[in-house]
């Protein structure tokens, strides 16, 4: 019996019957690892012995008759860019390229329980939609080795897709988690910003980052949500707001429920088979009693401008520290400041680069007010749009992509074309709302095909109920 293509939930039930034990299914994963990681490439570090290790002293657990939580003795990914003391986090970028942090990330230690398979692959310092931009090496879509997996949470996905691991974080600051599971025919989730803590994640943009799960149906998800979300005093943002048991959202029922159709969404550049793969959604909705109501977010033309000005202006002032001083790689020079140069000209990749400099610009002295500042209050009028929408409508149902994975290389010479590949989630983290992307279907090309569910703010039971109760009539 293979082990690696079942959910976490029916895992669970093997391992609490003692059907399978935790070192059988941990072998089975790194099995299948060996047999495709070279075709796929989802991982930077793999971490087998310590794996090893953890299943055994997990079987020993159950063997004294202890009960073991929901997650516990299964197989994760966790993207580079997530500290875990001991083991390197790269976030694929030359800089950090032997880094291993002093401690944990807050959601690695609430999923201590689970057993890492490894660090995932992603864009450069999560800069990216690809997962083209990691300075190590491409990852590949599990469905099609010829496409990339999305980005910049690419490995985290294809991780989950391919088998590599039964579920997996990402972390989400413009659609990093969404648009590689629209890619790769998973469950990706963005939660509240807020929701889930910071502490730990190393810092692209910081109003915008949020860590999120990656899982083969919602019901894992709405288990890696109960693990990973809740308060935590070491992250100034994190909200104190109660978190619900999202396993009680687990419901096949969606009468009365209003779900907008916002008409911006739908509009020239959008593929037709996505357009209609989502107004199917849509109609399927309707069918089992929920209201369907147009709606218009107005400011949505303008998500994209906006984010690519806050975005880089917030990664700016966070890549600053890579200095070649207090950590990270150091690249000799005649004096400091050639040394620093030397470092970041060296270290960084194109991308991250390219968004140091629009981000410095954008701040720089007689241009803050013309860009920065005008962003700043766009983005407040992109989320007023979110408020007055959601005085009429309990959900938001949109793509997750303009298209579906593209061929590697196709869009790598043009940067704006690839910035475009965010425009059906970006309003989400300039607003700070949870968002879902659940498969629904496949293109000609036998290509997975996502649609987004938005929510209220910490409203991620509403989503979960309704992402359930859709995935339930497949």
């Amino acid at each position: 019996m293979s082990l690696y293509d079942k959910t976490a939930h029916e895992l669970h039930e093997l391992l609490t019957t003692k059907k399978i034990s935790a070192a059988e299914l941990t072998a089975d994963i790194f099995n299948h690892v060996d047999a495709v990681e070279d075709k796929i490439g989802a991982y930077l570090t793999i971490t087998r012995d310590k794996a090893t290790a953890h299943a055994k002293l997990i079987d020993e657990k159950i063997s004294r008759g202890e009960k073991i939580s929901a997650l516990e003795g299964i197989p994760c990914a966790i993207k580079d860019n997530i500290c875990t003391k001991g083991i390197k986090t790269t976030c694929a970028s030359k800089i950090l390229e032997n880094f291993v942090p002093p401690y944990d990330a807050t959601v690695y230690k609430k999923l201590s329980s689970s057993i890492l398979i490894g660090k995932a692959n992603m864009d450069e310092f999560a800069m990216g939609s690809s997962t083209e931009n990691s300075a190590y090496h491409t990852t590949h879509n599990p469905h099609d080795l010829e496409r990339v997996p999305g980005g910049s949470s690419g490995g985290s996905t294809a991780a989950v897709a391919g088998g590599e691991a039964i579920f997996s974080l990402g972390s989400d600051t413009g659609g990093s988690i969404r648009q590689p599971a629209s890619f790769c025919g998973v469950v990706g989730f963005k939660p509240t910003y807020g929701r889930v803590s910071r502490y730990g994640l190393v810092a692209f943009a910081s109003s915008l980052d949020q860590i999120g799960p990656i899982t083969r149906d919602v019901t894992d998800c709405a288990l890696v949500l109960n693990a990973i979300c809740g308060h935590d005093e070491m992250d100034s943002t994190s909200t104190a707001a109660p978190v619900p048991d999202f396993t009680k959202s687990l419901i096949a029922d969606v009468k009365g429920l209003k779900i907008g159709l916002p008409k911006e969404y739908f509009v020239k550049g959008i593929d037709p088979e996505i357009e209609t793969a989502v107004r199917n959604v849509a109609k399927k909705y309707e069918q089992l009693g929920a209201e369907i109501i147009e709606l218009s977010l107005p400011h949505t033309e303008y998500a994209i401008a906006t984010y690519y000005i806050i975005a880089p202006a917030e990664a700016a002032t966070n890549l600053e520290r890579y200095d070649g001083v207090s950590y990270g790689a150091r690249v000799d020079g005649a004096d400091v400041v050639e040394m620093m140069t030397n470092t970041r000209t060296e270290k960084f990749g194109a991308e991250v680069k390219r968004r140091i400099m629009i981000g410095n610009y954008a701040l720089s002295a007689g241009y803050y007010d013309a860009y920065y500042l005008k962003a700043l209050k766009v983005r407040t009028l992109i989320q007023k749009d979110f408020i007055d929408a959601f005085e009429n409508v309990d959900l938001i149902l949109t793509p997750t992509t303009p298209n579906a994975a593209f061929k590697i290389g196709e869009m790598t010479a043009d940067p704006l074309k690839m910035y475009l590949q965010d425009i059906c989630t970006v309003p989400v983290n300039l607003a700070g709302l949870p968002g879902v992307s659940i498969p629904c279907g496949v293109t000609k090309n036998n290509l997975p095909i996502g649609f987004q569910l938005i929510g209220k703010a910490l409203d991620e039971a509403t989503i979960i109920k309704a992402a359930f109760t859709y995935e339930n009539t497949l």
